[in-house]
């Protein structure tokens, strides 16, 4: 788990709480404040999982290279708001890995809306029910080839997706737009999402 980036989505908090679901779920986990982690041959050939929580940014080649490598041979992916999904701007390799990137929130922090579950099916979402938030409400780019899970509607005709899943390589991703803020991410719904998110991109 490497957190930073901008500080207005508390990356350490919310990080903290992510490593406290894992944990929950028998993880152990290794939380970094450097980018550098990822050039670690030792720490990135042991790892089930990486969960990136660095809103914006930037990121070497050098740093970004271990990482897209280590998702293409299994090592699962997962994280949530801007910390997977606004992260690296001018790495267009790192926004295909994650299956999208945000483009805008219209109305800023405090918009009340609707998270719809769309695949009840999925052992993600399984037995979730639609949800309101009131937050930042993510208008993104999507690649055309995720899962969608939820989504939410924008202008009452756009429906755009919070919670996807996707392969790179042979790594699972897991995104959730969700996520603002910690008090968001420990909202139940966000909380049971994220929780099982991350067990399933781990593998």
């Amino acid at each position: 788990m490497v957190q930073g980036g901008w500080e207005g989505h508390e990356p350490l908090a919310v990080a903290d709480l992510l490593s406290s679901l894992l944990r929950e779920e028998g993880f152990t986990t290794h939380m970094s404040d450097t980018l550098d982690s990822f050039c670690d041959e030792s720490l990135m050939a042991r790892v089930d999982l990486i969960v990136p929580v660095w809103t914006m940014g930037t990121i070497t080649s050098e740093q970004l290279q271990p990482l897209l490598a280590a998702v293409q041979r299994g090592v699962g992916l997962a994280g949530c708001h801007g910390g997977l999904g606004d992260a690296f701007r001018g790495e267009p390799e790192f926004q295909y890995m994650v299956g999208g990137q945000w483009v805008a929130h219209p109305g800023n922090d405090g918009v009340t809306y609707e998270v719809d579950i769309v695949n009840s099916a999925h052992p993600l979402t399984h037995g979730m029910d639609s949800f309101t938030v009131c937050s930042e409400q993510y208008y993104m780019h999507v690649d055309p080839g995720i899962e969608v899970l939820a989504t939410t509607t924008f202008f009452g005709r756009v429906r755009m997706p919070v919670a996807w899943t996707k392969t790179y390589g042979s790594g699972r991703v897991f995104y959730c737009s969700l996520g603002h803020q910690a008090n968001i991410v420990g909202m139940p719904p966000v909380s049971l999402m994220m929780r099982r998110g991350m067990a399933w991109a781990a593998k």
